[in-house]
């Protein structure tokens, strides 16, 4: 078995070149949904606008990525604390600023690239779990000692993104929670029952806000409001109808056109539909689990605990995200904020994304062998 600092082996090329032809699409994808309103927006008025800000957040990512491929990723244990308290204070400095559409989800600072802390935190609470769960060991099969401490850790986190209007990563990161502990070896019969209360408080988060109310009745029926609540679902249903099978060209879609509020963000994969039609939304949904495979793969070869539950919980956010994201654009879940990883627009989650990447394809490097 290879230890810490040993020589490293070769990554691996499959996932690598999936994350690189999965952000390609992206930026091109980009472009190609944002250049009409980018271009008649008084404020804006340049078609590669959003495009340049995402090729220049993609090849920043890309120089994280190849940091975090050559660092061993044994090396992040002793940080994390620090990451975890920086975090913090990034998700309540997000209340300093004014809110956007209703929440605060961003921390600008004049001409500088927004950030916004909850895409962090999502990978904060992988490297909290991974570490402290290897130390752990059998005690992990425990409720009160082995579980119920991780789900307040994570809760304490969803609950701060909760507070900035955003459910949707809250419930990213409680699932990804579940899903770390039970790879762990936490026991079904906890598992099973922390799974109902975490819908039960997902149901509670819907119900009692009445904007995410409205959002679930029209996911239920978007024709009976087609012009408010289900307006952006029934637009995005027409596009994915009318790419048919081959799609009706890059550049060509016509909800781009202010029909889709800002479709280069959580709908990209709608604008995909339309111009790349059935073959170029199977692509992509093909790209997405080739990813998921090899970060299986990468977890089941892991050399050690924590390399396994690391790279179990980087796979399942990209994971989590892809599908969620996917089932709204198509109508089979209430619309929610989940962009599309490494495609839909956002600088600071594309490099945060591929920095996971990186960590990724590092453990991947670090196999152990029979």
């Amino acid at each position: 078995m290879n230890k810490p600092g040993s020589k490293m082996g070769p990554i691996d090329f499959v996932l690598f070149s999936t994350v690189m032809l999965l952000v390609a699409v992206g930026v091109i994808m980009v472009y190609s949904a944002s250049s009409y309103s980018a271009y008649f927006n008084p404020h804006i008025k340049d078609s590669t606008f959003y495009l340049k800000k995402q090729a220049g957040a993609a090849l920043v990512g890309i120089l994280f990525m190849f940091i975090t491929i050559r660092m061993d990723y044994h090396k992040i244990k002793k940080y994390t604390k620090i990451i975890m308290i920086v975090t913090v204070v990034l998700l309540l400095a997000v209340f300093a600023f004014k809110p956007i559409n209703g929440a605060r989800r961003w921390i600008q600072i004049g001409g500088l690239p927004s950030i916004q802390p909850s895409e962090l935190a999502k990978y904060v609470v992988v490297l909290y779990l991974a570490k402290s769960i290897e130390n752990k060991g059998e005690k992990l099969k425990t409720l009160l000692y082995g579980v119920v401490p991780y789900l307040i850790i994570s809760g304490f986190y969803a609950g701060m993104v909760l507070a900035e209007k955003n459910l949707s990563i809250a419930s990213v990161i409680m699932i990804v929670t579940l899903i770390v502990l039970y790879v762990a070896g936490a026991r079904k019969s906890h598992m099973f029952g922390l799974m109902g209360l975490v819908s039960l408080a997902g149901i509670a988060g819907i119900a009692f806000e009445p904007y995410r109310l409205d959002r679930f009745k029209s996911f239920l029926d978007p024709w009976k409001d087609p012009k408010g609540d289900g307006y952006q679902l029934i637009q995005s249903l027409l596009a994915l109808g009318s790419g048919g099978i081959w799609g009706m060209g890059l550049g060509r879609s016509r909800q781009k056109c202010y029909y889709i509020p800002e479709p280069h963000n959580d709908f990209i994969f709608s604008i995909i539909g339309e111009e790349l039609g059935l073959i170029g939304c199977t692509i992509i949904i093909t790209l997405f689990i080739i990813l998921i495979w090899r970060g299986i793969v990468t977890a089941v070869r892991a050399k050690d605990t924590y390399g396994t539950l690391l790279a179990t919980g980087i796979t399942s956010v990209i994971a989590i995200q892809a599908i969620i994201n996917i089932a709204v654009v198509t109508g089979s879940m209430p619309v929610t904020g989940v962009p599309l990883p490494f495609i839909s627009y956002g600088g600071c989650a594309l490099a945060i994304n591929l920095m996971a990447m990186g960590i990724l394809l590092n453990i991947s490097r670090q196999k152990e062998y029979e």
